[in-house]
């Protein structure tokens, strides 16, 4: 299949960071995402957790129909078999749709019609398809997919809660990714989500990931856009000194 619009506009911004909503102040959530439109950031990332894959419940369709930004909106299902759930996503505005393989009982037929749909925002758009990896789950299961996919997202925790520390093993989990993609000849974005710090955002940087995925290294209450602003030029000055 050949790569959308919206691809194309992430492929010409990587790499860049995805920056996590639900851990801003949810209650002036309108001002916390026009502090984000003015660091130049492109993306906003919105985990959707439904209590039964991850132990926590977050947002769903009506807060981000709800959110009126130039952003794209990168939606990320951790949800239990969502094939009867990413029309209703899409259809509120989600320009990435990212599934977990681990929570599909058939990830190709989910990603199948990721393709059919139409990109509410901009019908010539298309949808971003992703699959989300977790940290326990072996990367040959991605290979039936690699057809199908725009996107990879290596998590580096256990999804659920923000937070947690970033599980060093990822970063040669990303390295054999990597490898995985060259190897079939096609053209997929790479990711990281997970214990992103400002502390580790330049060494997470430099395994070449495309889409760094941060939120409360961002949102902490005290310095939001100025810690965006540190994120997305760390990301720009490690890839410019390559």
């Amino acid at each position: 299949m050949a790569k959308t619009k919206g691809f194309e506009i992430l492929r010409a911004a990587a790499p860049t960071v995805s920056i996590g909503i639900v851990t801003a102040n949810l209650l002036s959530l309108g001002s916390e995402i026009a502090l984000l439109e003015g660091t130049g950031a492109k993306l906003a990332h919105f985990d959707v957790m439904d209590g039964c894959f991850c132990p926590m419940m977050t947002v769903g369709p009506p807060l981000i129909k709800a959110i009126k930004t130039t952003l794209l909106k990168d939606v990320h299902l951790m949800i239990d078999e969502p094939l009867e759930k990413v029309a209703e996503y899409v259809a509120v505005g989600a320009d990435i749709v990212t599934i977990h393989i681990e929570a599909c009982s058939n990830a190709h037929r989910v990603l199948q019609k990721l393709g059919s749909l139409t990109n509410a925002n901009d019908s010539e758009r298309g949808v971003v398809r992703g699959v989300a990896v977790n940290p326990g789950t072996p990367l040959e299961a991605l290979e039936p997919l690699l057809d199908e996919l725009d996107y990879i997202s290596l998590l580096a925790v256990n999804p659920g809660w923000g937070g947690q520390k970033y599980i060093p093993a990822t970063t040669a989990r990303f390295v054999r990714v990597k490898r995985m993609v060259a190897a079939c000849g096609k053209d997929i974005l790479g990711g990281i989500d997970g214990g992103i710090t400002k502390a580790n955002i330049a060494e997470i940087a430099a395994t070449g990931a495309d889409i760094i995925v941060a939120g409360s290294a961002v949102f902490d209450g005290k310095t939001p856009e100025a810690n965006a602003r540190f994120m997305l030029d760390t990301v720009a000055g490690i890839h410019s000194g390559r």
